[in-house]
């Protein structure tokens, strides 16, 4: 009975490590890709015929709704380790709704630039604007990527999956997720000075 269970133990060890490894790769593709959107920005500024425009409010916005969704999925994890399941639920869920809301507000922000005159393609388009589109919205995708991510924690929590003695899904979404509001902070304060 002993050996079954240290057996089961170094299972959940190797699946855990194996996953977090594989998070990690996909986290340091991830940087690549924005790195090297960033450095293309850069240079083709530096080209000229470079419109500035004004950041919409609705970027401050969504900034502000990513940054307490890291707080939020950060109490999930604080609760998975006290083995509170009505709080890791409430936590997961409250972080669901504030990446879905963090969506609305990004393609809100998108209208506001349209409403602007600042266009993705098009004979009126300018690189400036272009580019604008292209980072928030790859981030976009990101995000959506990590929401299906959240959602497949949020239903297995249900199940108290996630407690002191397993805690590996919510910590690997919580990686994942404060990776994903890094790269948006970075993005927002690059855009906000490089306009």
């Amino acid at each position: 009975m002993a050996q079954s269970s240290i057996r089961g133990i170094e299972n959940l060890e190797l699946k855990e490590k194996v996953n977090r490894n594989l998070l990690y790769i996909s986290i340091f593709s991830s940087v690549m890709l924005f790195a090297g959107l960033t450095s293309g920005y850069i240079v083709r500024q530096a080209d000229g015929g470079w419109l500035q425009f004004t950041m919409p409010f609705m970027f401050w916005i969504s900034t502000g709704v990513i940054l307490v969704s890291s707080i939020t999925v950060n109490w999930a994890l604080m609760a998975a380790r006290k083995n509170n399941f009505e709080q890791v639920k409430l936590a997961l869920g409250l972080t669901l709704l504030l990446g879905i809301t963090f969506c609305f507000t990004q393609i809100s922000g998108w209208g506001d630039l349209t409403a602007n005159g600042i266009y993705f393609a098009g004979k009126q388009a300018n690189p400036s604007g272009s580019y604008f589109y292209i980072l928030s919205g790859v981030h976009l995708a990101h995000i959506l990527s990590g929401l299906i991510y959240l959602s497949v924690i949020f239903i297995k929590s249900f199940s108290n999956k996630y407690h002191s003695g397993d805690l590996a899904g919510v910590r690997h979404v919580g990686i994942f997720w404060h990776f994903l509001d890094g790269v948006w902070v970075y993005l927002f304060v690059f855009l906000l000075f490089m306009q």
